[in-house]
């Protein structure tokens, strides 16, 4: 690939991170996609809800043929008490079977979509939480961890109803409504159409529920993703919050976060309060007009009290699914509202990707090579300047600097978490772009100075869920960088239950584990981020011995503020202002009398 694409491709993609982007696309048909895997049980369900639906139907017109036969009918004086019993009794037996087959069908229906339901949803989760973890570090860069940590619980959770009920529910709704239309037109069409009278303002009420419904699902969404990211930020440094006494300026940032998402609550509370007593009375006014023009008709014996009772109880039915429609339309919307989300967020394109045919060397031996490298994080604010260098296998190399002159920028490089725009970094020869970053990855082990502990024990941090490491590698890697020394120490040794970003450990004990899990896999190449900084007195010869140990036989790079912890290192790279301006050992570099004899006399004095 040319230098110029990648530059170009680099810079297209500078909004990458930025998840409240409009959706431009459908997101219901695409959200409909998920179904085609589940195409027969679908079918199945819709197959339930005809039979269901007919069913409904049926009743009414059950109690009504049974009113007009065996209630109001004519019957001849000795036989009139008799048969009338006997009718209505296998009326009532038909009416409980009836309950009985909707009751099965019911049940099968609701197992079969909410089954289906959760498939999809996890299907939804699993890719979302795959397509995050192949986005590059830009990405996170740019995007609060809350807003990611929305998309894959909130806002998946809401398509969830959409699988489970809506859809089936709205087939239902609408097959109901054409079948109470129809039905009530064959039977009396001057009773249908003063039944129908109010439809159009139902009408009206539905498609301005609609608009105003949608806007305010919208905003809630965006609301709630802005409370959850401001909760995961100030949750996860509450200790700082504490240290500087900034809770009352922060409980008074979080009460207007939550007074905004309160207000978007509000309102989408409204358009359902104003929207839903509005179809409960026009249904009320349609049931006086039947009522009335019913008892008329029943009067003038133009239509039976049978007639009257089915056209009451239908007319009752008739609003109920379009009442129900409205509240799964608005359901809908906030789903359609969380789909665009998790789409948009789907739809990040990362940065960086590997080649359809990787090169692919059976071992990679750490030679390392930057050839007039340049890069920036965004446009032309170039952190690395035209560097070059050249690191032997098995080489010790550290770099030094000031704050910002591109140290952990080469560290970030060489594992190609980010891409630069010119040059090249060649690992054993080979371009790195021209390799996958799982091999690159798998290659280099990198220790840095703040280690991120995850909730399990200590066995399952030094893993890292890679099963492929046996008790035996593991207890090996634990006892080389002394760990060991303390993990024998605790109740339950390897299993020892360990918290949220190990808490209950100390900075030099939770650095040991990173020290053990990175040795378990044995890498080529290894990278240390001042990863000797945060050294407590009682660790500190344990952790220096696992670092000499760390190193024996693989390519290394430090990065380190204090020069006393590089002095051993074969080669010492000065960084400033993103060039590489001197480079030598200890002694050599000091004999320069240049940026590294002022740094050493700096840290001296």
């Amino acid at each position: 690939m040319a230098q110029s694409t990648r530059k170009h491709g680099f810079l297209h993609r500078e909004h990458e991170g930025n998840a409240d982007i409009h959706y431009e696309g459908n997101a219901m048909h695409r959200l409909l996609r998920y179904l085609k895997p589940h195409r027969k049980t679908l079918f199945l369900c819709l197959i339930l809800v005809l039979i269901t639906t007919a069913l409904d139907l049926y009743r009414p017109i059950l109690i009504g043929n049974a009113i007009d036969s065996y209630i109001t009918g004519s019957f001849a004086p000795g036989e009139q008490a008799e048969m009338r019993f006997a009718g209505v009794l296998r009326a009532a037996g038909v009416y409980l079977l009836l309950l009985v087959v909707l009751f099965i069908c019911h049940r099968f229906q609701y197992l079969f979509m909410q089954g289906t339901g959760q498939k999809i949803i996890y299907g939804v989760r699993q890719d979302l939480f795959a397509h995050v973890e192949s986005l590059t570090m830009r990405f996170f860069d740019l995007t609060p961890v809350g807003k990611i940590v929305t998309r894959l619980t909130n806002d998946v959770e809401s398509i969830n109803d959409v699988f489970a009920n809506i859809l089936v529910r709205l087939f239902q709704n609408v097959i109901k409504i054409v079948g109470l239309a129809v039905i009530m037109l064959r039977l009396n069409v001057r009773m249908a159409l003063f039944s129908f009278v109010l439809l159009p303002l139902v009408a009206v009420l539905t498609i301005l529920s609609r608009t105003l419904s949608r806007r305010a699902f919208q905003v809630t969404r965006t609301r709630l993703t802005a409370l959850n990211t401001y909760l995961s930020e100030h949750l996860s440094g509450m200790r700082i919050i504490q240290l500087f006494h900034q809770e009352k300026r922060k409980m008074d940032e979080f009460r207007q976060n939550n007074e905004q998402l309160y207000k978007a609550g509000f309102r989408e509370m409204m358009v359902n309060a104003l929207f839903r007593p509005g179809i409960y009375f026009t249904s009320v006014l349609a049931l006086v007009i039947v009522i009335l023009a019913g008892s008329a008709s029943v009067l003038e014996n133009v239509i039976s009290i049978g007639t009257l009772y089915i056209f009451l109880q239908y007319i009752s039915s008739f609003f109920q699914p379009i009442q129900e429609l409205a509240e799964q339309f608005s359901t809908l919307q906030s789903a359609i509202a969380s789909a665009e989300k998790i789409f948009t967020l789907l739809d990040e394109k990362p940065l960086i990707t590997d080649p359809e045919t990787p090169v692919h060397p059976d071992r990679i031996h750490g030679k390392i090579e930057f050839d007039h490298v340049w890069f920036a994080y965004q446009g032309e604010d170039w952190v690395l300047r035209d560097v070059s260098f050249v690191i032997e296998p098995g080489e010790k190399v550290a770099f030094v600097g000031a704050t910002g002159a591109g140290k952990s920028s080469i560290l970030n490089l060489i594992g190609r978490y980010y891409d630069i725009q010119k040059g090249s970094i060649r690992l054993d020869g080979v371009d790195i772009r021209d390799m996958s970053r799982e091999q690159i990855r798998a290659a280099i082990g990198q220790v840095q100075q703040d280690v991120f502990i995850f909730t399990g024990d200590i066995a399952s941090n030094i893993r890292l869920l890679n099963e492929d490491l046996t008790d035996e590698v593991m207890v090996h890697a634990a006892e080389e960088v002394n760990a060991a020394r303390f993990i024998d120490r605790l109740p339950m040794h390897y299993h020892q239950p360990v918290h949220e970003r190990g808490a209950t450990l100390s900075a030099g004990q939770r650095q040991l584990l990173s020290f053990a899990r990175t040795l378990a896999t044995d890498p080529s190449i290894l990278i240390l981020d001042e990863a000797t900084a945060n050294i407590d007195t009682e660790t500190e010869q344990w952790i220096q011995e696992a670092v000499e140990r760390l190193m024996r036989g693989r390519t290394t790079i430090m990065v380190a503020h204090r020069l006393s912890t590089i002095q051993h290192a074969d080669k010492i790279m000065v960084m400033h202002h993103g060039k590489i301006r001197e480079s030598g050992t200890h002694q050599e570099l000091l004999d320069m009398n240049g940026i590294y004899k002022k740094l050493y006399q700096l840290q001296l004095a």
